[in-house]
């Protein structure tokens, strides 16, 4: 599987999922802030939602849909990899000198659920009665949970040039990130087929960059979201990678306001056909400034790009790159009301499984209704509980492989 994608609408062959687990019941109304969630969901009724969505891609495309769980597992039957990742998580709570002691006690199943689901000091006492951690509470967090993790759009992006493996922006969700990279890094159905374009090897510390804000809109061009969770020097090397790799010809930096609801690019829009793209007004008009990156030369070792401020608007630039181009409105017929409540709910967030075909939260009707309108088929997934992580479908999807354009 060559891990590239050359559009966002291409019919969907394999893609990467997470099926909400013991994560998600780690949160309780006192940590859920600080985990970033802005509500409480109700596990089982969640992955009901989950299944039925899964079960949608798979009935109407065919596409494989790996799990991240059983990817982990397969991942980590390699004991180096296993103590690597392991030592990695136990250390953001400074306790990796416990790696051994654990590997030891725990299976290769258990050590994947606790790096998802995360592990308590009382849930481990239970399997090494003797480990010294008097000093911590029984219901302190040795390794942390990443409740977040159903949203694989954000720890890494494809694209036509290669794979961006992002570094996020909230410490709490860089080990989603430290995840996912072990995972394609050292699987054996992947890690022969990445031409990685971020981060660039040698950069300690690189700047923030998440799956969410990259968008391909061509398989000459790419958008990239300068967000509240992705930073203008990541952009700028994100850029210079892929066009020094050759096949995209155009990045474009598109400046949002830093603000939850614009958190990244594609809740802004989405593409769903060559010539056909959901957007949430509101937000194409609060774009404050949109900039072009080209290839100025390659010499090989030095390679030098040019950043142009456009000062034309986002619709523009769409309507330039994209022929004929058609625009939906989130929320359908202009009603405010209609639309803010559906943005809340990721109403611009479809996830495309074919040109014109894309899976939506049932909940927003009145976008659905729109969509359809505009003979865009509309498979609605009920959303109660998946939605309470303010993520749309395309948030919970990584598509590994789509049909070329």
């Amino acid at each position: 599987m060559d891990l590239r994608i050359n559009s966002e609408f291409g019919t969907l062959k394999a893609v990467l999922m997470h099926r909400p687990g013991k994560e998600i019941d780690r949160l309780t109304p006192y940590n859920k802030e600080l985990l970033l969630f802005e509500d409480v969901p109700y596990l089982e009724a969640m992955q009901q939602e989950h299944d039925y969505f899964t079960n949608i891609i798979k009935q109407t495309t065919g596409a494989k849909v790996y799990g991240l769980h059983e990817l982990l597992m397969e991942t980590m039957a390699d004991d180096e990899i296993l103590f690597k990742m392991m030592e990695e998580a136990l250390s953001f709570s400074r306790l990796s000198h416990f790696t051994e002691s654990i590997l030891g006690r725990l299976s290769t199943s258990e050590c994947a659920t606790a790096l998802i689901a995360g592990i308590k000091v009382h849930e481990l006492k239970k399997k090494i009665s003797k480990l010294p951690l008097v000093d911590l509470m029984d219901y302190a967090f040795i390794i942390p949970p990443c409740p977040n993790l159903y949203f694989q759009r954000d720890p890494a992006a494809l694209t036509p040039g290669g794979m961006v493996f992002s570094s996020m922006k909230m410490e709490g969700r860089q080990r989603e990130a430290n995840v996912i990279r072990s995972v394609f890094e050292n699987h054996p159905d992947f890690k022969d087929n990445i031409n990685k374009i971020y981060p660039i090897d040698g950069h300690k510390d690189p700047a923030c960059i998440e799956g969410g804000d990259v968008i391909v809109i061509s398989d000459k061009a790419v958008a990239i979201g300068n967000s509240e969770r992705t930073d203008e020097k990541a952009i700028y090397h994100v850029a210079k990678s892929l066009l020094a790799e050759g096949t995209v010809e155009r990045v474009y930096e598109v400046h949002l306001p830093k603000r939850r609801n614009f958190m990244h690019l594609d809740t802004v829009f989405t593409i769903l056909d060559e010539n056909l793209v959901l957007t949430y007004p509101d937000a194409m008009e609060a774009v404050l400034q949109t900039s072009l990156y080209t290839l100025k030369s390659n010499d090989g070792d030095q390679v030098h790009i040019k950043r142009t401020v456009l000062k034309e608007s986002l619709l523009t630039v769409l309507e330039k790159e994209i022929p004929y181009l058609e625009i939906i409105h989130l929320g359908g017929d202009g009603n405010k009301d209609y639309a803010l409540r559906e943005q809340w709910f990721d109403g611009a967030n479809v996830f495309a499984i074919g040109p014109r075909k894309v899976i939506s939260y049932r909940r927003n009707k009145h976008t659905n209704r729109a969509l359809r309108d505009m003979g865009v088929e509309v498979l609605d997934i009920p959303s109660s509980e998946l939605s309470r992580g303010l993520g749309g479908p395309r948030c919970m999807t990584m598509p590994l492989s789509r049909s070329k354009i």
